[in-house]
């Protein structure tokens, strides 16, 4: 009679189970991969409907955001907790990745204009720019050092979050948020991700009264224009120039003749797919190479800094990808260039690979807010929202008509869209003053966000500020950006 209690022997052991068995758990995995992926894009398709039937595009506030909301609301947390916590667990790791595909999609379509040529129409401009994202760091550090430290014991990191969330957005804010845990900051993700939804909403807001004032008290350049006679708009138009010349045109616009007269031959190459899935394999494997091109430089980096003691290896092994994704889409497009195949890099399609990984990334990381520590910190939230808010009014209204040209309003309204909000915030209140585009605002400012992009708003300066208030001090930190400010706006 067999026995009814198998022995120890009778029990498989795993190299008897079956491949099946033994495969289950990587065919589960897949299958909470697969639902993160279907769901996250059933929700940003959803919020993007939902964002086009309001016109939220005309308000300056991204579809994505709408879609975040509601993965927040069907997150477990929230009042239809639909969506289970394996697949909250992947949406947490998305933002740097695709923060990574954003930036190395960044220059891969955008012709490489003469930098030479181009500083002294942008160079009020960058003065402006830098004066506003510095100064949000020493905004943030007195905010800290002076109230938030002495009354609430918050981590020194905090005095990042002004820089990181109106500058840099929901991409930057998300994908710091490791850099912040490991830093002894882990609610730096979530704070920094309410200031970005604080600021993209106060820089419509906001940025709409100071319009309205600037057309009360006759700072818009067509209302200068009207009110000195046709002779006198000539002399604005040529003053608010500022030197421009051909080569300072529009970027695209200029990168694309001078693309056109770099002695390609047309026979000499097959032709490039301009549009459908071929157009769009070559791209993302354009977009994927300048990525990998930022790993290697990345690890590069780390190797050759290895040598230089335990200080720099730690600042260095904190870097993320993205900054060096930067460099690599700037290589990428510098050999399409060189080798004649630049028709290649289609920019609509690279546009449009970084905007659907910006939107899913703002999707994924509002959807994963902790609403619990958001009602715990919401007063050192207030001041530091509050305190950079003002900064960047001051900033535009004091200082913009000292170190830009005659269109000064026009250029500071897109710079305090862009340092509050987003780049289309800032678009969205230049077409609020200048609808006619009498000004010299719009080449400028891309310009600007060409010479810039790399290093703030996302880029090196605001991966490094975290390590170097860990490392240097607060104080030492904020002394050094207000250098920055006082030399930036002395130079302006």
């Amino acid at each position: 009679m067999p026995a009814l209690i198998p022995t120890v022997a009778a029990v498989p052991s795993v190299a008897t189970l079956p491949s099946a068995v033994i495969d289950a758990a990587p065919l589960a995995d897949f299958g909470w991969l697969a639902l993160a992926v279907v769901a996250l894009s059933l929700i940003l398709t959803v919020g993007r409907r939902i964002g086009t039937r309001l016109q939220l595009r005309l308000w300056g506030i991204p579809e994505a955001l709408v879609a975040g909301l509601l993965g927040l609301l069907l997150a477990p947390g929230g009042p239809l907790p639909l969506l289970p916590d394996p697949v909250m667990e992947l949406w947490a790791g998305l933002p740097l990745v695709l923060l990574t595909l954003v930036f190395g999609s960044l220059m891969v379509g955008k012709p490489l204009p003469q930098l030479g040529s181009l500083w002294r129409p942008v160079s009020g401009q960058v003065s402006l720019a830098l004066v506003l994202a510095f100064g949000q760091y020493v905004v943030g550090g007195l905010a800290v050092l002076l109230v938030l430290q002495p009354w609430l014991g918050v981590s020194p990191i905090m005095a990042c979050l002004i820089e990181v969330a109106y500058e840099g957005g929901h991409g930057s804010a998300a994908a710091m948020g490791p850099s912040y845990a490991a830093l002894g900051f882990p609610g730096g993700q979530d704070l920094g991700l309410a200031m970005a939804t604080v600021g993209l909403l106060s820089s419509t807001l906001v940025g709409g009264l100071v319009v309205v004032l600037g057309r009360r008290r006759g700072w818009l350049l067509a209302d200068a224009m009207a009110a000195d006679g046709a002779e006198g708009a000539t002399a604005q138009a040529a003053g608010a120039a500022d030197g421009r010349t051909a080569g300072s045109m529009d970027p695209q616009a200029a990168g694309a003749t001078a693309t056109s007269a770099a002695g390609q031959n047309p026979g000499a190459n097959p032709t490039p797919p301009t549009h459908g899935p071929a157009a769009w394999a070559v791209n993302l494997g354009l977009a994927g190479v300048a990525v990998l091109v930022g790993v290697v430089l990345l690890q590069a980096l780390r190797f050759a800094t290895a040598p230089l003691g335990a200080g720099v290896a730690v600042v260095v092994d904190a870097l993320p990808v993205f900054p060096m994704a930067i460099i690599g889409s700037l290589l990428v497009r510098w050999l399409l260039e060189r080798s004649g195949l630049s028709a290649w890099a289609s920019a609509p399609i690279q546009s449009q690979i970084g905007t659907l990984s910006a939107d899913l990334l703002i999707t994924a990381a509002t959807a994963d807010l902790n609403l619990k520590l958001l009602q715990a910190d919401w007063l050192p939230l207030t001041v530091l929202a509050v305190g950079g808010l003002a900064w960047n009014l001051a900033v535009v209204l004091l200082l913009a008509p000292r170190v830009l040209p005659a269109d000064w309003f026009e250029r500071a309204v897109i710079e305090f869209g862009q340092a509050t909000g987003v780049a289309a915030s800032g678009l969205l209140l230049l077409r609020m003053a200048d609808p006619d585009d009498h000004s010299q605002a719009l080449p400028a400012f891309s310009l600007k966000q060409l010479l810039l992009q790399p290093f703030l708003a996302g880029g090196v300066i605001t991966v490094v500020a975290p390590l170097a208030v860990a490392g240097w001090g607060l104080p030492a930190w904020s002394a050094l950006c207000l250098a920055v400010v006082l030399l930036a706006g002395g130079g302006g």
